[in-house]
C-alpha cells in the first residue's frame, strides 16, 4: 500500500475521534505570550520572550460530537456490528463531524522596540488540521445497499471532507495606541505539505420502478477529490529519502500560501476590555504532486438485459462486463494534475473581560500601583468575562461560547477555569496553570476535565502545555 494511502486511512480513522482548534483556555492568557496566537493585539508587559525550541507549543484536540470510543467497544455484551449499524450507520447524520487538530512549534520569540511602544513576535509551527462529516448515505449503502429502496434517494454530497499538514512562518507587529486601544496584526507564510479536500461534491443514486427489468438505477454524479504532496511523500518513502522530503516540504518546498491575522484590545473603563482577532484570513496555491480524481456524469440502467430470442446464438458474452462499459462511458472516472486553490480554516475570536480585586503590588483596591501609575489589566488578582469563537467549516460555522474566571496568585502563578458550551459538550470545564520561576514560564492545560475519570465514554478532551523563557523587566 503507498504512503498516499497510508496517510489517508490514518487520517480519515483519526478523523473519527478528534476535534477542532478552540483554544478558549489560552485566550487572553496574557502572561503566556503563546497567547498572542490567538490575538496578535493582545496587551503585553513583558520586554522579550524566547519559546524552548519543540517545546515551547504543544496541543492537541480530541473528541466527537455523535458518538464515542465507548459507544462501540465498551464490554457490554453486544454485538459490535449491531452496535456500529444502530449507533453509527442509523445514530449520525451528515451534519455530525469529526476533527483532528494538533500544533507544535517549532521556535518563537519576541522583543519590545527600545524606541517606540511596539512587540514584535515571531515564530514557525507545524499545523495538522482535518475534518471528516459524517457519510450518512454512503455509510447505509456500505452496511445495507440499495436493495429494497425504491424511490429513495441517496445523497452523494455527503461525503465532505478536508485536512492536511502545513508549516507557518510568522512575524507578528503589536502596539499600543493610546490608553484604551492595542492592536495587533501578524503576517503569515504557510508551507504546504500534505493536503486533501473533497468539499463540492454533488449527485444522487436512486432505484425507481423500470420498464424492461423490473428495477431501474439511477446515478447522477459530481464528485471531486483533490490531494497534494502526496506523491512526493509516496516517492521518498521508496527510496528512502522521506525524512528530508517532509523537511523539504516544510521549509518553502512544497505548495505556498499567505495569510494574515488581525486583533485588538479595547479598555471600555480601567477595569474593563473586550478583546477580539480574526486568524488565518489566507489562501494557499496546491501545485507540487497534484492529483485531482473526478467522476462527473449520469447514467441510469436496468441491470442485465438479454432478449433470448435475439441473443440465443450468442450466451457466452461477457454481459457484465458490457454493463460496467456501458457506465464507465456515461460517468468516466479522471485523474488530472492541474493545480487548486483552497481557503484557510479562518477563525474569530472575541471576549469581553472584567478584572477585579487589588492590583499586584498594591495594598489598596484601587487601580494604581505602589507607585502611583495606572496599572495594565494583566496586574489585577482577579477576571471574569466571556468569549465566542467561531470557525468556518464546509458545512458552515462551528461556534463556541465560553465563561471564564482568572486568578492570579502574586507573580509566580496563575490560574483559569473555563466553562464551554458547544455542539460537542455542554459540560465542557477547562483549567490552565501557568508558573514563572524568575525567567522560565511553563504553562499546562486541559479541557473538558470531568470525562477524565473516562476517556473512552468522552465526546471531548485537549491538551496545552509550553516552555519559555521570559525577561524579568516586565514593562508595568
Amino acid at each position: 500500500m503507498t504512503i498516499r494511502l497510508n496517510v489517508s486511512f490514518l487520517m480519515a480513522l483519526a478523523t473519527a475521534f478528534l476535534y477542532a482548534q478552540n483554544k478558549q483556555v489560552l485566550y487572553d492568557f496574557t502572561e503566556i505570550p503563546q497567547s498572542l496566537l490567538l490575538n496578535p493585539g493582545m496587551e503585553t508587559d513583558f520586554q522579550w520572550f524566547a519559546g524552548v525550541p519543540l517545546i515551547s507549543g504543544v496541543s492537541g484536540h480530541a473528541g466527537t460530537n455523535g458518538i464515542t470510543v465507548n459507544d462501540i467497544f465498551a464490554e457490554d455484551g453486544l454485538d459490535i456490528n449491531d452496535k456500529v449499524r444502530d449507533r453509527m450507520v442509523s445514530g449520525l447524520t451528515n451534519r455530525d463531524q469529526f476533527n483532528l487538530g494538533s500544533q507544535i512549534e517549532l521556535f518563537s520569540g519576541g522583543f519590545r522596540s527600545p524606541y517606540s511602544d511596539r512587540f514584535y513576535s515571531f515564530g514557525a509551527y507545524l499545523e495538522m488540521d482535518n475534518i471528516l462529516y459524517w457519510p450518512q448515505d454512503y455509510a447505509f449503502l456500505a452496511f445495507e445497499g440499495n436493495a429494497n429502496q425504491l424511490d429513495r434517494r441517496f445523497d452523494l454530497g455527503d461525503l465532505k471532507t478536508r485536512g492536511g499538514m502545513v508549516a507557518v512562518y510568522h512575524f507578528g507587529i503589536n502596539k499600543k495606541i493610546n490608553k484604551k486601544l492595542t492592536a495587533g496584526v501578524r503576517g503569515k507564510i504557510y508551507s504546504g505539505i500534505a493536503d486533501y479536500n473533497a468539499t463540492n461534491n454533488k449527485g444522487y443514486l436512486v432505484n425507481t420502478e423500470g420498464r424492461n427489468n423490473r428495477i431501474a438505477t439511477t446515478l447522477s454524479t459530481d464528485l471531486q477529490l483533490r490531494s497534494s504532496g502526496f506523491g512526493a511523500l509516496n516517492n521518498a518513502e521508496n527510496q528512502g529519502t522521506l525524512a528530508s522530503t517532509f523537511l523539504k516540504r516544510a521549509v518553502f518546498g512544497g505548495d505556498l500560501g499567505i495569510g494574515t491575522d488581525f486583533g485588538f484590545t479595547y479598555r471600555l473603563n480601567e477595569r474593563t476590555a473586550i478583546t477580539g482577532s480574526v486568524l488565518d484570513l489566507g489562501f494557499m496555491y496546491h501545485s507540487g504532486n497534484v492529483y485531482k480524481y473526478s467522476l462527473r456524469g449520469n447514467a441510469t440502467v436496468e441491470g442485465i438485459e438479454i432478449n433470448v430470442l435475439r441473443e440465443l446464438a450468442d450466451l457466452n458474452r461477457d454481459f457484465w462486463q458490457e454493463l460496467v462499459d456501458e457506465v464507465e462511458e456515461l460517468i468516466p472516472f479522471q485523474t488530472t494534475n492541474n493545480a487548486y486553490i483552497t481557503f484557510r480554516p479562518t477563525r474569530l475570536n472575541a471576549s469581553i473581560r472584567h478584572n477585579f480585586g487589588r492590583p499586584l503590588g498594591a495594598q489598596e483596591d484601587c487601580d494604581c500601583s505602589i507607585a502611583g501609575t495606572p496599572n495594565s489589566f494583566s496586574s489585577y488578582r482577579n477576571a471574569i468575562g466571556a468569549q465566542l469563537f467561531a470557525m468556518n467549516r464546509p458545512r458552515g460555522p462551528q461556534v463556541a461560547l465560553t465563561g471564564f474566571y482568572l486568578r492570579r496568585f502574586g507573580r509566580f502563578m496563575a490560574v483559569k477555569g473555563t466553562y464551554t458550551i458547544d455542539k460537542f459538550s455542554t459540560t465542557n470545564v477547562g483549567l490552565g496553570i501557568n508558573l514563572q520561576a524568575g525567567p522560565l514560564n511553563f504553562y499546562l492545560m486541559g479541557d473538558n476535565l470531568l470525562s477524565y475519570q473516562n476517556i473512552a465514554a468522552s465526546n471531548y478532551a485537549s491538551f496545552q502545555l509550553g516552555l519559555n523563557i521570559i525577561s524579568w523587566g516586565r514593562k508595568r
